[in-house]
This record gives C-alpha cells, sequence and structure tokens, in this order.
C-alpha cells in the first residue's frame, strides 16, 4: 500500500489553477466553524494535482500516445485519496495544510489516509512507520494541525487493527506491541477527531479478511463509537454489493454488543461471521466448511442476523466508506491449485476501477464510495508463492509497494466499471 512522496508537475499545477479536475466555487463563510463531523451527502472530494495518473497523462503524450494520454486524464479528473506515511511533524502538517487551503479554494473535501502506524504492515511489503508511540503521536498531531478547521475526511491506518501485531507471523507472545497498536490508534482518533469538521473512520480490513464478529471486536476496542465509522476494502477488490453486505453485519454487531439484549453486552464473537454454515455454526475463519470465494452461503448470515439481531434502528448503526479504487471487475480468483500462495490482494491481473467517488451513495449505512488506493501503484513485489523475482502472472518482477506501474494503471482504467469518463465536477 505504501506510496512514495511525489512532487507537484507543472501540468497538474496549470490543471488545477484552472479548475478542470472539477473544482468550483471557494466555499462561504468566514470563521470558525461549529463542530459538525458527519460528511455531507453533497460533497464533492478533492482532486489531488500531484497523482500519478496526471504525470503518466503527460508522459504517455509526450511519446505520442494519444488514447493512453487521453485515458489517464480521464483518471486523473477523478478525487483520490492522499496517503500520508513520511515526514516530521513540521513537514506533514505543511503538506496538509497546502491541501487544505488548495482544496477550500476549490470547494473541494480532501480525503486522508494515515499510514504510519509503529510496526506497520508486520515485515510485509509496506512494512515501516514511527519508531515509537511517542513520534507517533507527534507526527498525527502535525496531520490534525494541518487539517485545523476545515472539512477533511480521515481513514487511520489501513490494515492497523485487521493486521494486529498478535496476527504477524512473529506473533506477539505477551501481547505488548498489539495493546500498543490499540493505544496508538486511538490516540489518532483523538487527535483527528479533535478537528471540528474532520469525518474519521477506522480502516477494517476486507469482506475477505476478519470475521464479522472479530473486526466489531477490534473496532470497539479503537474506540469506534468516538468515530464517524469505519472504512472497508482500501487496496483491496472485493465487489460493492459484497461489501455493504458485510459492513452491514458488522454494524448490526457492533449494535447487538453494545445496545442489544442484556447477555450480548460485549459478544462480538458471538455474531455469525461472513465464514458461517449450518455445518460450521459460527466458523471463524474460511477453509473449514466454507470456502474462502464462495460467498453462496451468505444466506445463511443474513437468516443468523435476521432472526438473532432482527432490524436495529438505522440512526443508531454504525456507518462506514468503501474503497472502489480496484473492484469494478470484483476479486480475482487464482486458478485452482497453480499457487502455493496465490496472494490475491497482491497485484491482482485483469481488475478494474470500480464505482465513481461520491458521498451519495444510495445506502443508508455507506458515507461514501472512494478511491482510496492509488490506482496505478503497485502492492508490492509479489511471488504468488514462487522463488520469484518474478511474477508468474506477469512475466516480469512487480515494483515495490507504492512504485507507480504504468501498465498496471492504464489495466485498470481501461478494464473500469463503469467505463471511464471526464469528471465535470457535477
Amino acid at each position: 500500500m505504501r506510496r512514495a512522496r511525489r512532487l507537484l508537475t507543472p501540468l497538474a499545477c496549470a490543471v488545477l489553477a484552472s479548475g478542470a479536475l472539477g473544482g468550483g466555487a471557494a466555499a462561504a463563510g468566514q470563521g470558525t466553524p461549529p463542530a459538525d463531523h458527519t460528511l455531507p451527502r453533497n460533497t464533492r472530494f478533492h482532486v489531488d494535482p500531484e497523482a500519478g495518473a496526471a504525470r503518466q497523462a503527460a508522459a504517455d503524450l509526450r511519446a505520442g500516445k494519444v488514447q493512453d494520454a487521453l485515458r489517464m486524464a480521464q483518471l486523473a479528473s477523478w478525487p483520490q485519496a492522499i496517503w500520508l506515511d513520511y515526514g516530521t511533524p513540521a513537514e506533514i502538517r505543511k503538506v496538509v495544510r497546502t491541501t487544505m487551503l488548495a482544496a477550500k479554494a476549490l470547494g473541494t473535501v480532501p480525503v486522508f489516509v494515515l499510514y504510519n502506524v509503529t510496526g506497520r504492515d508486520c515485515s510485509f511489503y509496506s512494512a515501516g512507520g514511527a519508531d515509537s508511540p511517542e513520534e507517533y503521536r507527534a507526527w498525527v498531531q502535525g496531520v490534525a494541525d494541518g487539517i485545523a478547521d476545515s472539512r477533511a475526511a480521515v481513514i487511520v491506518e489501513p490494515d492497523g487493527l485487521a493486521l494486529l501485531p498478535k496476527d504477524c507471523p512473529e506473533g506477539d507472545p505477551d501481547g505488548t506491541r498489539t495493546e500498543q497498536r490499540y493505544a496508538n490508534i486511538r490516540t489518532a482518533v483523538d487527535l483527528i477527531e479533535a478537528k471540528p469538521r474532520t469525518s474519521v473512520y477506522l480502516d477494517g480490513g476486507s469482506s475477505n479478511w476478519q470475521p464479522v464478529g472479530e473486526l466489531a471486536g477490534r473496532l470497539l476496542k479503537a474506540d469506534l463509537a468516538k468515530t464517524q465509522g469505519f472504512a472497508l476494502n482500501v487496496s483491496n477488490y472485493q465487489p460493492t454489493d459484497q461489501l455493504n453486505r458485510y459492513a452491514t453485519w458488522v454494524s448490526k454487531c457492533v449494535w447487538y454488543a453494545t445496545e442489544g439484549p442484556a447477555e450480548a453486552r460485549g459478544r462480538t464473537d458471538a455474531c455469525a461471521s461472513q465464514y458461517y454454515s449450518p455445518a460450521a455454526p459460527n466458523d471463524g475463519r474460511p477453509g473449514n466448511a466454507v470456502d474462502f470465494f464462495d460467498t453462496s452461503t451468505w444466506r445463511w448470515v443474513d437468516a443468523w442476523f435476521d432472526s438473532t439481531v432482527g432490524t436495529p434502528p438505522v440512526e443508531d448503526l454504525t456507518h462506514y466508506v468503501l474503497d472502489n479504487s480496484r473492484n469494478g471487475k470484483g476479486a480475482w480468483i487464482p486458478p485452482a491449485g497453480k499457487y502455493t500462495d496465490a496472494e490475491p490482494w497482491c497485484n491482482a491481473p485483469g481488475r478494474g476501477i470500480g464505482v465513481r467517488p461520491t458521498a451519495d451513495t444510495g445506502q443508508p449505512l455507506a458515507d461514501a464510495y472512494l478511491y482510496v488506493k492509488t490506482i496505478g501503484e503497485s502492492d508490492g513485489t509479489c511471488h504468488r508463492g514462487t522463488a520469484g523475482p518474478a511474477d508468474p502472472e506477469y512475466g516480469a518482477e512487480d515494483p515495490a509497494a507504492g512504485a507507480w506501474w504504468p501498465a498496471f494503471a492504464h489495466t485498470l482504467a481501461r478494464n473500469a466499471s463503469p467505463a471511464l469518463t471526464f469528471n465535470l465536477g457535477r
């Protein structure tokens, strides 16, 4: 997931100045606004002029690849999240403040991703993060200071809860690092939520990862109640309809364990998971009675929630946002038996961009569909259980995590569903 720091291109500067990337008039009103963390349904998300697609469009045009340049220009016109994973507190404050000022001039709302928690991504492709909780706190404070009183949306630490230190290959025998992770994320929530017009969403992985009850419990322990909700599918490929279904179960599970009957209080583990079936009534992980990629059994999960949880008041349920940056074709299902570890989450071949970013989703609990993962950046050097260094699905070594990959960007754009168009700012 990691993204590299980028430089503002002359082309992007010109486009931003012209307002051609969906900009508009400056937001009205002066002074400090009242606290309002709710993301309005008419939100127009900010287009980052430094995104890789804008640079790729210019490069393709210089190379005479007009059709490719047009495709990348279309992609560059759509808002994508801005990943923050570098810099000192002062440096990151300046970066965020610059974006906030540009967004205010255009009447748009930036989406930031905090991706700097201590021990990030275990020892995998995007390993790293702040060296200590103190360093992390100071860094997050820099982000918060940069946002100030303007409106923004912030996704807190992709995989930070779905991949706790106790889940890492090396484990966490005494639980110290896992508790530190929770404390770090709670710190981020407190500091960012203190900004009066910022919407905060805790990342929760994806619908093919942690069981419903497990994720609900982790979110609650990370102070979900203080936020506007949770985020799903960041840098993943699961289809939107499945994500909405899974997210609704998580929301209902949170309600059941906090507002439901006395015997359910604190019992998120009692909730049926997406891997549930009559043969394995509350199987916590895939691979036993339920196939990892088989969602036909989800009817049993619906039935469990209908009969056990019922229909909680919509206004009492937790909201969420989804990353649709690469799920237009749904998840990649590797050929059976081809790989010992297919890494289906890593640079999945043949995928496409999904539903466009919007805060008007038509779903009562979905606050927004977003492009969170930077479209065209690599997930890492995937080997799919082979000796490498080549990725057998591409016949060459993949770029490092966060590196721009032109061929990958073009594949995702060509396969977009619905087909890419220019964002006209409406």
